[in-house]
């Protein structure tokens, strides 16, 4: 992706499951994803082989990591180790969530 600057609403949309959204912006070596949840949305269990930070921006989500559950609220945030389950369960308020990964999700390009 060829850009210097952006605005999240004008970086194109995919919608990854019905009601979230995904936006992605990236450069050679790191990434960022804004994800747009409607209430009620779930995320299922899933591991990958990256490193992920979410960040939630506004809104709230139950947040599993492994076998722990807590609920994210703006200004709180998880990191997942590459392998380790995880899931989000948003809550009942459009949320809206930031996640940095490493390497690049070439799946989300």
């Amino acid at each position: 992706m060829a850009m210097t600057f952006f605005r999240m609403d004008g970086l194109p949309g995919t919608e990854m499951l019905p009601g979230v959204l995904r936006r992605a912006v990236y450069l050679d070596h790191v990434m960022m994803t804004f994800f747009e949840f409607e209430p009620g949305k779930i995320v299922p269990e899933h591991s990958h082989p990256h490193e992920q930070i979410t960040y939630v921006v506004r809104g709230a989500m139950e947040f599993t990591l492994g076998d722990e559950t807590r609920t994210l609220h703006a200004g709180d945030g998880a990191c997942c180790p590459p392998g380790v389950p995880h899931q989000a369960v948003v809550l009942d308020a459009p949320t809206l969530a930031i996640d940095a990964w490493y390497p690049l999700r070439e799946d989300y390009t």
